[in-house]
């Protein structure tokens, strides 16, 4: 693990709340020079802390209504059915997450559709025609009180 001190976390804080905030801007709620913080955020960079910045978007403006949760559980516990399944969800542009994980499934993956018909579409032709799935769980997002992903 990469040591990082308190003022490299509360640059990191303030990086994940505004990635587009100006260096001045950083310094000033970071207490830092520009210069030392403009260090500081290029070695966070250079470490592989920060891995890169991106746009957070409003799903409901770009026609998203349906964000789900599906658990998904395997037939077959092989390395080769396992990257087969991940090569096919990676083509699938609804599955916005896709997480390999412990537990009474394999996978949990966050996938987002317009509307309950195209959800329907998804988990129906795409998913459940995949040789490798053997139990799909689909958990329907009625809101999301705290969501700090960017």
């Amino acid at each position: 693990m990469t040591a990082i001190d308190d003022t490299d976390r509360r640059i990191l804080r303030e990086l994940t709340r505004d990635g587009r905030i100006t260096n001045v801007e950083l310094a000033a709620r970071i207490g830092l020079s520009p210069s030392a913080c403009l260090r500081r955020v290029q070695e966070l960079e250079r470490r592989g802390i920060v891995t890169g910045y991106r746009a957070v978007l409003d799903p409901e403006k770009l026609g998203i209504g349906i964000t789900a949760y599906l658990a998904v559980s395997l037939n077959s516990h092989t390395k080769e059915a396992q990257e087969a399944f991940e090569r096919a969800v990676a083509r699938a542009p609804e599955v916005r997450e896709c997480h390999n994980i412990t537990g009474a499934v394999e996978y949990l993956l966050r996938v987002e559709t317009a509307t309950l018909a195209d959800y329907k579409r998804f988990h129906t032709d795409v998913i459940g025609t995949l040789p490798q799935v053997h139990g799909l769980t689909t958990y329907v997002v009625m809101g999301s009180p705290k969501d700090d992903r960017a």
